[in-house]
């Protein structure tokens, strides 16, 4: 009876470390789709490329905390270097999160339209069938750190949760 218990005792104790796991996902670097007239002629700038790393390591922490478990992308990092970008390279972020040794991908992109008006994208891609599970979007007024950063804590906020399985 004691050995019973202790071997369900065991199996329940690693159930729940396999459910506080969470989703192993790869959750690549935020990008930027720069649609302005100020991109088109002036190019990258240095404090919006600043902003994509802020959001990046915002999404990474938030995504932890709601329930994924992200990946060591450093093995497909010169793969996801020649893929960029990802929100044009249809799909291949799934087969990249993949070899990565991940269940979904998790993508980002801010879409500026002008200085004042952006738009921040996150989409979850099942990493097996590349199929898009879960895709949210908020529209940012402000081309600040702190409207980059609530942008992304709202998306996350307001559904990028996963079922610890």
């Amino acid at each position: 009876m004691l050995r019973h218990l202790l071997i369900t005792a065991g199996m329940a104790l690693s159930a729940a470390a396999t459910a506080q796991a969470g989703t192993k996902a790869a959750i690549f670097p935020v990008e930027l789709d720069d649609v302005s007239i100020e991109g088109e002629v002036a190019g990258a700038r240095t404090d919006e490329t600043r902003r994509l790393a802020l959001v990046t390591d915002e999404l990474r922490k938030l995504a932890g905390d709601a329930g994924y478990e992200p990946v060591d992308l450093g093995k497909v990092g010169p793969d996801i270097v020649r893929a960029a970008p990802l929100y044009k390279c249809n799909g291949c972020d799934a087969e990249l999160a993949h070899r990565a040794g991940a269940r979904v991908a998790i993508t980002g992109v801010v879409r500026k339209v002008s200085g004042l008006i952006l738009k921040m994208f996150v989409f979850v891609r099942e990493a097996d069938s590349g199929t898009i599970a879960k895709a949210y979007q908020v529209d940012i007024k402000g081309n600040t750190d702190e409207t980059w950063l609530r942008g992304m804590r709202y998306i996350v906020s307001n559904g990028l949760t996963e079922t610890k399985r």
